[in-house]
């Protein structure tokens, strides 16, 4: 069983599978909040082998920012806050010993924020999911 770092994040917490992300958000079982500019959307998984207890990504669309360089800043800036508030969601977790949790940031408007208005986003954003597990 794989631990989770506490002040980073590991390529093992981030989700790359393309049928993790369809489930994720095939809408049986999972679950959607909303805290402008983001949207959050999560499930609970079976636990395999070497999965960590937390899993998350970040999505920032197209149409939101033409730029590249805009979309990179707000994953950035959304990475980093759950990077520093993820115990919240891992502490909550020690309930669930056979289960994994999938979370998807999705960020929702075509403004830029500064770090701190996007790190009060996302905390709340992971209050709400740790209330509701």
């Amino acid at each position: 069983m794989t631990e989770v770092h506490t002040l980073g994040l590991c390529k093992e917490e981030r989700i790359y599978s393309k049928k993790l992300i369809d489930q994720l958000f095939s809408g049986r079982g999972s679950y959607a909040m909303s805290a402008f500019p983001l949207r959050v959307v999560f499930r609970l998984f079976d636990r395999t082998e070497g999965d960590l207890q937390v899993e998350f990504l970040v999505s920032v669309p197209k149409h939101c920012f033409k730029r590249a360089v805009k979309r990179n800043r707000v994953k950035r800036q959304v990475r980093d806050a759950f990077r520093k508030h993820k115990q919240v969601l891992v502490h909550k977790m020690g309930n669930y010993e056979d289960r994994k949790l999938a979370v998807a940031f999705i960020w929702l408007s075509d403004e830029l924020y500064p770090s701190s208005a996007v790190e009060y986003k996302v905390n709340s954003l992971i209050e709400r999911i740790g209330d509701s597990l």
